[in-house]
């Protein structure tokens, strides 16, 4: 216990940020932008791909489908490699590891954010398009001004989920020398040589305390919502057992 607090107090500024401000930012820091980038430059692909998936010409459905299926049926780390190297072949020029491992994270993560926003956009009532369709609404209005809004507000607790996912997966970005929270671990454990355990125990706590932490967030967003539908006066039950908890 005593090596841990140690190790905390001589090298907690390389876990938080790395070697910033005389090298890279890197760190805990590091893991949280490239996690928080990647879930917003996905979201836009993955809400097209949703879009694609339940629209009523059969290509478009056919092809998201196709994507969606092909890149949750492959390990991320699969992903990684080919992006670190068809990317360079494409452009002409190297990247650095981090902009390969964001690149990597929003393709790979388009399709999960797909089935997420299409489950909430299947969740919904049919008497919302029905409702719509009587009130003059073409498809492109009723589903941009009615569906959309709803499923996305009832998405939130799942898109919470999948940011907690994606801060997990960006610890692989270590094998392309990203510099995120593992890397920096790696760091601490090549200065100590001795205390591998412990170093890597750190990690795991600071995994454990943000994903934690969010998980909560998530719960609480989804209690939330479902008090909404309910009426203030009623008893939200989580749909997900690993959100829930008691009030």
């Amino acid at each position: 216990m005593l090596d841990i607090v140690s190790i905390v107090q001589q090298n907690w500024a390389l876990f938080l940020i790395g070697q910033y401000p005389h090298g890279p930012l890197g760190g805990l820091a590091s893991t949280l932008i490239l996690a928080a980038l990647a879930l917003l430059l996905a979201f836009p692909f993955g809400l097209l791909l949703a879009l694609a998936r339940v629209s009523p010409w059969k290509g478009l459905r056919l092809l998201a489908t196709v994507w969606v299926y092909v890149l949750r049926g492959i390990p991320l780390l699969m992903v990684i490699f080919w992006t670190y190297f068809l990317v360079p072949l494409l452009i002409g020029h190297n990247i650095t590891g981090f902009m390969t491992m964001l690149c990597t994270l929003v393709i790979y993560q388009s399709a999960y954010l797909c089935e997420i926003i299409r489950g909430g956009i299947q969740a919904l009532p049919a008497g919302q398009y029905e409702a719509s369709r009587a009130l003059g609404l073409g498809y492109v209005r009723t589903t941009v001004w009615v569906i959309l809004p709803q499923a996305l507000y009832n998405a939130l607790p799942s898109l919470i989920s999948q940011f907690i996912s994606i801060i997990k997966e960006t610890s692989l970005g270590y094998v392309i020398n990203v510099q995120e929270v593992t890397f920096a671990a790696n760091q601490v454990n090549n200065q100590l040589l001795t205390k591998p355990f412990q170093v890597f125990f750190i990690l795991a706590i600071i995994y454990y305390l943000l994903c934690f932490g969010l998980t909560h967030l998530a719960g609480w967003v989804e209690r939330r919502i479902a008090r909404k539908r309910l009426g203030d006066g009623g008893q939200a039950v989580s749909s997900d057992p690993l959100l829930a908890t008691d009030n």
